[in-house]
């Protein structure tokens, strides 16, 4: 089947950072399902492993998780789908990626993929849609209101691929206040197309511009990327008991401003679940097959906002450098192998 993978750890602009090969088509056990993939997305995720983690083995690694395919052949411990079955899913960190013409992956982080779209659309959503969800929901429990705050959701950093459906199930899941921040027209525009109810700039101070809004202290705040530059500023404006969430990588996070307001903090890895075979580790299919349906039903949209074409090295190392430059809006597809 062909491939594209890596041959060492290091920059996009070394010799051949991705390479197109041939590699064995792998078959499917247990409760592993074989998918012929259509089309996938990228995210920073790649790239991240791309520069620092070496291959294991004398094969390229694989990168690529967001997947939507056919499933062509099932495990003996399947039970939710058969041949002919079209899914959608983020895959497993520890596993060999989606930038493959057939891709393993356990059927109980798989869903149904929505039907309404096209694949590419649809690949555009697995690991940011589970992200935001667990994130919201699981984590920072949105549902549950922090007493005496307003209620109401920072996302820092509205307009990338997390916040951008993060923006959409708080819209079409609660009756919370979104608040997104975005620094440039053209992603203010975005976040405001999305839901958001208000967009702040986080190139300026952010509690002077939540001020403003007088609607008082927040309740929640979801950090996606820059972190370790908001901490003092969402001490001051979370009420206290609020709950802070992130899932970005500073190298440090001092939260020591918290503590006076007992602001609990939250990190969200959406390969937890697969990782550790968590005894919840289905949360994952039911939260993808309950997002098909609000994709269906014309509540939430895709976010892919640049198809770069056929899935080959030379396609993914133009998407893995536009990713470093931390200014896309939405997510990158890419679909098909070609001929």
């Amino acid at each position: 089947m062909k491939a594209i993978g890596y041959t060492a750890a290091g920059p996009i602009d070394a010799p051949q950072p991705l390479q197109d090969f041939t590699a064995p088509r792998p078959e499917a056990q247990g409760h592993d399902l074989l998918v012929k993939v259509q089309a996938i997305s990228v995210n920073p995720v790649d790239y991240k492993i791309r520069q620092s983690r070496a291959p294991e083995g004398d094969s390229p690694a694989i990168l690529g998780w967001d997947a939507v395919g056919e499933v062509v052949e099932t495990g003996e411990l399947v039970t939710s789908y058969q041949p002919g079955d079209t899914v959608w899913y983020a895959g497993a960190i520890d596993r060999p990626g989606t930038n493959a013409e057939y891709h393993l992956v356990d059927e109980r982080i798989t869903g149904r993929a929505p039907t309404s779209i096209p694949a590419a659309a649809a690949a555009a959503l697995p690991l940011t849609t589970l992200t935001a969800h667990e994130m919201l929901f699981d984590r920072l429990r949105v549902a549950d209101p922090v007493p005496g705050a307003a209620p109401a959701v920072v996302i820092i950093g509205g307009a990338g691929g997390v916040g951008s459906i993060a923006i959409q199930l708080l819209r079409a899941l609660t009756d919370l206040t979104v608040i997104a921040t975005a620094s440039r027209p053209e992603t203010q525009e975005w976040v405001k197309s999305l839901g958001a109810h208000h967009v702040l700039d986080h190139r300026q101070p952010l509690a002077p511009q939540i001020a403003a809004l007088g609607i008082g202290a927040l309740g929640y705040v979801f950090s996606t990327n820059q972190t370790h530059a908001y901490i003092e500023q969402a001490a001051e404006f979370l009420a206290p008991q609020g709950r802070f969430g992130l899932i970005d990588d500073p190298e440090h996070l001092d939260v020591r401003p918290f503590k006076l307001k007992s602001i609990s903090t939250h990190w969200e890895v959406m390969y937890t679940r697969s990782l550790f075979g968590t005894a919840d580790i289905t949360r994952q299919r039911d939260i993808l097959n309950d997002v098909a349906g609000l994709i269906d039903s014309g509540k939430v949209r895709s976010t892919a906002t640049e198809a770069m074409g056929e899935i080959n090295a030379a396609n993914l190392i133009r998407a893995h450098k536009l990713l470093e430059t931390n200014t896309a809006k939405g997510k990158i597809v890419l679909e098909g192998f070609g001929t």
